[in-house]
C-alpha cells in the first residue's frame, strides 16, 4: 500500500469512548492472556493494545466487497465484540469482489456467512449477524449512545449513508466511512483522510455537500468523519455482450429487496477485488490502529 494512504497521527490518536474504559477496567479483575492466533499482530502493538482490541465493540454496516474485508481485517487483529449488519444474501455477481461469495454460498445472508467466517477465525471472539438495513426508522436500535466503540460504515445507499453518518456525528461515536470504490483499478491511488480533506472523489464530495444541506454539519472543517476513498478517476462502466440478449442490464439478485437493489440504481459501475478489498483494510487499520493507541 502506498505510504500516502495512511491517516495523518493526529487522527489515530483520539482518546478511548467511555465504555472502552469501563470495560478495560472490569478485565483487570482478570489478568488477560493473548491467544498465540495473534501473537504476530501482538508483537506489533503489545499486550495492553491487544487488550483493549479484545474488549472494543465495533459494528461494521454493510458487508459487500469493502465491508466483508474490513470485518475480516477486524476479527483478524484481534477486535474481540463484532456486530454484522447487511440485509442481503449473496448474489453470484457479488462473486468477484466479496470475501464470502463462492458458487456454495449464492442466495446464502451475507451477515451470517461472515458472522461464521469471523468466529472461525476467531472462537473466542463475540460476533452478532444483523441481517438487516440501516434507516432512519430503525437506528436507536442499531446505533445506540455508548453500545459501540467504533462504526465502520460500507453502505453504498446514499441515504442510509448520510443518516449514518450524521448519527454518529451527534452521538460523538468515531466513524471510519468508504467513498467511491467502485469504477477503479489503481489501490495504490487509495487515501484516508477528514471527510473534510477528501478531494478528486465525486462521490464524498457529494457527500459532504449533502451532509451539509440535509443534516447541518460543517464539512468545510474537521468533522471526525475518516473517509477512505481514491483520487483516480472514476471509469464508466462498459457495456457487456449479454446485455444485449435482455435489452440492457438484468438484476439476477436472489431476493426482493425494498430498501437497496439493482433496480433503484441508477448505474451499476464494476468493481475490482484488489481495490475494493483495499478499501475495506485500510477501514480497518484506521479502527485497530486508534483503538489500541487509545490512552
Amino acid at each position: 500500500m502506498n505510504p500516502q494512504s495512511l491517516s495523518p497521527a493526529a487522527a489515530e490518536t483520539s482518546p478511548a469512548t467511555p465504555a472502552a474504559e469501563a470495560r478495560t477496567e472490569n478485565s483487570l479483575a482478570r489478568p488477560f492472556k493473548l491467544s498465540r492466533r495473534f501473537d504476530r499482530t501482538g508483537r506489533l502493538l503489545g499486550d495492553s493494545a491487544m487488550e483493549r482490541l479484545a474488549n472494543a465493540r465495533v459494528v461494521v454496516f454493510g458487508l459487500g466487497g469493502v465491508g466483508s474485508y474490513a470485518a475480516e481485517g477486524l476479527v483478524r487483529s484481534g477486535i474481540g465484540h463484532l456486530t454484522l449488519v447487511d440485509h442481503d444474501d449473496v448474489c453470484v455477481t457479488n462473486t468477484n469482489r466479496q470475501l464470502h461469495a463462492t458458487v456454495k454460498s449464492v442466495g446464502k445472508s451475507k451477515a451470517e456467512l461472515m458472522a461464521q467466517r469471523c468466529q472461525e477465525i476467531n472462537p473466542q471472539a463475540k460476533v452478532e449477524a444483523l441481517r438487516d438495513f440501516y434507516r432512519e426508522e430503525v437506528a436507536e436500535q442499531m446505533l445506540a449512545a455508548g453500545q459501540y466503540d467504533f462504526v465502520v460504515d460500507a453502505i453504498d445507499n446514499v441515504k442510509a449513508k448520510l443518516h449514518l453518518l450524521h448519527r454518529c456525528v451527534t452521538l460523538g461515536v468515531p466513524v471510519v466511512s468508504s467513498m467511491g470504490a467502485a469504477g477503479r483499478l489503481d489501490p495504490t491511488a487509495i487515501r484516508v483522510e477528514d471527510l473534510s480533506e477528501t478531494h478528486m472523489d465525486p462521490f464524498a464530495k457529494d457527500i459532504r455537500k449533502l451532509l451539509k444541506r440535509k443534516y447541518g454539519v460543517e464539512t468545510d472543517r474537521h468533522t471526525g468523519i475518516t473517509a477512505v476513498y481514491s483520487i483516480e478517476a472514476r471509469r464508466m462502466p462498459v457495456a457487456l455482450q449479454y446485455d444485449d440478449a435482455t435489452d440492457g442490464f438484468l438484476c439476477v439478485c436472489p431476493q426482493d429487496n425494498d430498501f437497496h437493489t439493482c433496480d433503484h440504481r441508477t448505474q451499476i459501475d464494476g468493481s475490482v477485488a484488489f481495490v475494493t478489498s483495499c478499501f475495506g483494510m485500510n477501514a480497518a487499520g484506521v479502527v485497530v490502529r486508534r483503538l489500541a493507541s487509545s490512552r
